[in-house]
């Protein structure tokens, strides 16, 4: 059992497809004036179909008020990180705080090659997200000038700025031991893919990030562990995992809450955008409160 004692956060996770931006727009606007928390957008920029993440992120932030929007997860090879820091500390500055970064150390690496990103081993793109990870650090320090001497990534005594308007959290999009270990010793959160990562796999992972944390005497409570969720909201009887009704729904998100140590969900839906926003939206009302009857 693992429950880490976090609020519950709610969101959805929308694919940035440039043919269907006016569902996009309205589940946005459905999210925002609904109480979900959190947008988050995939970040492909080979992608054909898609347009821009983080333009599309600083779209979304000018049209909603109180939502927090962030990348799920951007590509580092593709995106310099020192140039990354700068944007995302843009966007946080204009939306008014509501801004976080999700990194990931890249994938789909004959995509990335094509765009003229480069072509890493396993271990070099561990490297280079521990790399990013100091870089994006330095430039929103504040200091008057940053030197870093990495084996990707190197600083020249940068000036760095704007800060951003708040404390902007790391979260990792990774799954592997050493990659999870160095989320638990220096970033703030973990967004797996439910089910692509199976439900059954989540604690020993959770195990992996809470020991390498406590290492780097850090306190495991403080990384939020987010989860994109694929499944279905319906009418009618379950089909499978995230795949029926509203109740079961509340029930198997509660499930992940106090036995998997999940505290965000955001929502990756097989129907209809629009619709399944809505619905979830109810799911999250009715699973906050059965959270808290089952945490009481």
């Amino acid at each position: 059992m693992t429950d880490y004692g976090r609020p519950v956060s709610f969101g959805i996770f929308p694919t940035p497809e440039a043919a269907n931006l006016s569902s996009l727009w309205e589940a946005v606007h459905i999210a925002d004036q609904e109480g979900l928390d959190l947008i988050g957008i995939q970040d492909h920029p080979y992608q054909r179909r898609f347009v821009d993440a983080l333009t599309l992120l600083t779209a979304v932030a000018s049209r909603t008020e109180r939502i927090t929007v962030f990348p799920d997860v951007a590509s580092l090879p593709l995106r310099p990180p020192a140039v990354l820091a700068k944007t995302a500390a843009s966007i946080d500055l204009l939306s008014g705080g509501r801004f976080e970064l999700g990194l990931g150390a890249g994938a789909f690496w004959e995509a990335i090659t094509a765009m003229g990103g480069p072509n890493r081993t396993p271990g070099q793109a561990l490297q280079a997200l521990r790399e990013a990870i100091d870089v994006i650090r330095l430039m929103w320090s504040g200091e008057r000038a940053v030197r870093y001497q990495g084996e990707h990534y190197q600083l020249a005594g940068v000036k760095p700025g704007p800060q951003p308007a708040h404390d902007i959290g790391i979260w990792l999009g990774v799954y592997g031991p050493l990659a999870l270990r160095l989320l638990g010793e220096t970033a703030d959160g973990w967004i797996p893919s439910i089910p692509s990562m199976p439900v059954a796999d989540l604690n020993t992972r959770h195990g992996i990030i809470d020991e390498a944390a406590l290492a780097a005497g850090r306190d495991p409570a403080v990384i939020r562990r987010l989860a994109n969720v694929n499944g279905v909201i319906t009418d009618h009887e379950s089909e499978g995992f995230l795949r029926g009704p509203t109740d079961q729904w509340v029930d198997q998100l509660t499930d992940l809450v106090v036995n998997h140590g999940i505290d965000s969900f955001l929502l990756w839906p097989d129907g209809d955008l629009i619709d399944q926003t809505a619905r979830f939206a109810l799911v999250a009302e009715a699973t906050r409160s059965a959270i808290g009857a089952r945490t009481e």
